[in-house]
């Protein structure tokens, strides 16, 4: 689509990621993901997997697929000798290469926002990243490939750290004595190891980097490692306390600095579940602090949701609630659902992302989630014609949470003028009025202004965040429901 369009190019692909399906597939493939995604499924699928597992004598085994070149996959690497040591697990590694064919959406940016992201988010890990990386060298990247492609699963973890520290400093020093150490493989046998990840990854379901997977569920790098690590301590495979990371490269969730000090409050995007075993995770989610400090409005908080997206009907409410608590401008920017702006999706991609949004919307505390009418096509064009003018009236932001309430969380047809209806008044607005303008083109502009704008900063996918100071000039951007914290953490830091 050309950037410089005043009109979105509403793309259909067909299959899974048709950009407005007819009503029996539309009813259909909301009942699959709801289904996929039930909290009963889940528990009912580990329930069979561990019996299985027990009956065979099996170990617990986690797979890891390690992307080279990913700066997600280098923090990835950090955490693999740890996992072993605290965990009684079986931990077998493989080589993948990016994301393939319709998986790669946007190529161009992904790995340029894995650097930048990774060195955002490293230290409140107890993690490094070089800031400012540029991309590796290809020759370094192979030369890398092939030293990790010669190792055993355990070597694996204990140097994966190593030869991605070199990689990602530039330091071919270090990297050509590690592979006189550890001498690497062939290109052609590296290929092969990393052709050979790349279809194990398919056929369990995926096409990321820094994936780890066990029993059917797929966790995503350090973000959703809280995830698997409260699915281990649950079924008992906790050998033992942490110890294999100094106590300087704890996450700062387990620190003691100015900012958990008593006065700052936080919001906690962890489960119940998850929350007894916290302080003892390798990896817990980091707070989301709302304090000490209060801003009078000089900061300003861009989020740009989109109402089809279930990252965003997970988090939505969340971010307005950060906004208010700490005292920050909110700015709500909606765009389009990337499937109707011809952003590629496979059926493999669109699975887990619904059901990676459901688990991360019941670690924070969603309880009625996945009650889901899929709004994509004609009910996202038509609640976004009422946005202007419930902007208008000062309940932009009601409109668009009613609308996600009603499409993730309580089985409402959007596709109906009912169902709009229960929309339009759920956010406190007439019907009547709002009748009387649906279905006109005066959001069209703004919608694909704020796709521009999203752009510009080198992001594409929802919900994304920008953070700006008293003078407009951007202080950090983020995707993800999963980066709230950061931008919770960005805040007290500016204000601080």
């Amino acid at each position: 689509m050309n950037d410089n369009s005043e009109r979105p190019d509403l793309q259909d692909q067909g299959g899974f990621a048709t950009a407005n399906p007819p009503r029996l597939m539309r009813w259909a493939t909301s009942r699959l993901l709801a289904y996929v995604a039930s909290e009963r499924r889940v528990t009912t699928r580990r329930a069979k997997f561990e019996a299985a597992r027990r009956r065979r004598g099996a170990p617990h085994v986690v797979e890891y697929f390690h992307q080279v070149d990913d700066g997600y996959s280098h923090l990835a690497a950090q955490l693999l000798a740890a996992l072993i040591e605290t965990y009684d697990i079986k931990l077998v590694c493989h080589l993948v290469p990016g994301p393939q064919g319709k998986n790669a959406a946007e190529p161009d940016l992904l790995l340029p926002l894995s650097r930048y992201d990774a060195a955002k988010i490293a230290p409140h890990y107890g993690l490094t990243f070089p800031p400012d990386a540029g991309a590796p060298k290809p020759e370094q990247v192979s030369l890398a490939s092939q030293i990790l492609a010669g190792l055993e699963d355990d070597d694996f973890a204990k140097l994966a750290p190593q030869v991605s520290d070199a990689l990602w400093s530039g330091s071919e020093t270090v990297l050509d004595s590690l592979a006189e150490s550890h001498p690497p493989t062939n290109a052609a046998t590296a290929e092969a190891r990393t052709e050979s990840g790349a279809a194990r990854r398919d056929q369990l379901g995926h096409y990321s980097g820094a994936m780890f997977h066990y029993g059917g569920e797929w966790y995503w790098g350090v973000d959703r490692l809280c995830h698997l690590e409260a699915r281990l301590t649950e079924l008992g495979a906790r050998r033992q306390p942490v110890s294999t990371r100094s106590a300087h490269h704890q996450p700062d969730s387990t620190r003691t600095d100015a900012r958990h000090q008593p006065g700052a409050t936080r919001t906690e995007d962890v489960s119940p579940s998850i929350a007894p075993a916290r302080a003892r995770m390798i990896a817990p989610r980091p707070d989301t602090p709302t304090g000490p400090h209060k801003d009078t409005g000089t900061l300003t908080l861009e989020t740009y949701p989109s109402i089809r997206s279930p990252y965003t009907a997970a988090a939505f409410d969340a971010t307005v609630a950060l906004a208010r608590e700490t005292g920050v401008q909110l700015v709500v920017r909606p765009v389009l659902p990337m499937v109707m702006r011809g952003v590629p999706a496979t059926r493999a991609k669109g699975v887990y992302i619904f059901t990676d949004a459901a688990r991360e919307a019941r670690a924070r505390g969603i309880t009625d989630w996945g009650k889901f009418r899929d709004p994509i096509g004609n009910p996202v064009q038509r609640g976004y014609s009422l946005y202007p003018w419930a902007v208008s009236q000062g309940r932009g932001i009601e409109l668009i949470s009613a609308f996600l309430r009603a499409a993730f969380r309580e089985g409402v047809n959007t596709n109906t003028n009912r169902g709009l209806r229960h929309v339009v008044e759920s956010a406190g607005l007439p019907w009547n009025e709002a009748a009387e303008i649906v279905d006109n083109d005066d959001w069209i502009p703004l919608i694909e202004a704020n796709r521009q704008a999203m752009y510009s900063f080198g992001l594409w996918g929802v919900p994304s965040f920008r953070l700006l100071n008293a003078e407009g000039q951007p202080l950090v951007h983020a995707w993800g429901q999963d980066r709230l914290w950061l931008i919770a953490k960005e805040i007290q830091r500016a204000l601080g």
